[in-house]
């Protein structure tokens, strides 16, 4: 009538298939940090590097509202340096590689930032050339 000896089966199936994934990673990182290339002539950035990992999109979007709305051309860190706010004169100074170091973290967290919407992407250098 209720065909017990199927659905309970069926069920286990079921459970098996709903939690394969849970079990298959069981043990192993959930997120893996990518390391990306940093400057070997630069020793410190704008902010110090945990606080650039959390925040630098919030940074640069704050630097496009200061630079187009409110015609500001200079940041002060936390330390009280002071830097020109520019992608191009300040970022990619010492980050110059976009693929080796922006591209590395945005590919991992599948995110697709706007920055070279309106930026013009730094040419990668290719050894030998």
């Amino acid at each position: 009538m209720y065909d017990k000896e199927k659905i309970i089966p069926g069920l286990i199936i079921f459970f098996f298939v709903l939690t394969f994934p849970f079990w298959y990673n069981l043990g192993q990182a959930a997120y893996k940090t990518p390391e990306p290339k940093l400057p070997v002539n630069v020793k410190k950035c704008i902010e110090d590097t945990k606080w650039m990992r959390a925040n630098h999109m919030e940074m640069l979007n704050e630097w496009r509202d200061m630079v187009v709305r409110h015609d500001m051309t200079h940041y002060v860190n936390s330390a009280g340096k002071n830097y020109e706010i520019s992608l191009q004169k300040t970022c990619m100074k010492c980050h110059t590689s976009k693929k080796e170091f922006c591209d590395k973290c945005h590919v991992k967290v599948s995110v697709s930032p706007y920055c070279w919407d309106c930026h013009v992407a730094p040419e990668e250098v290719t050894n030998g050339q």
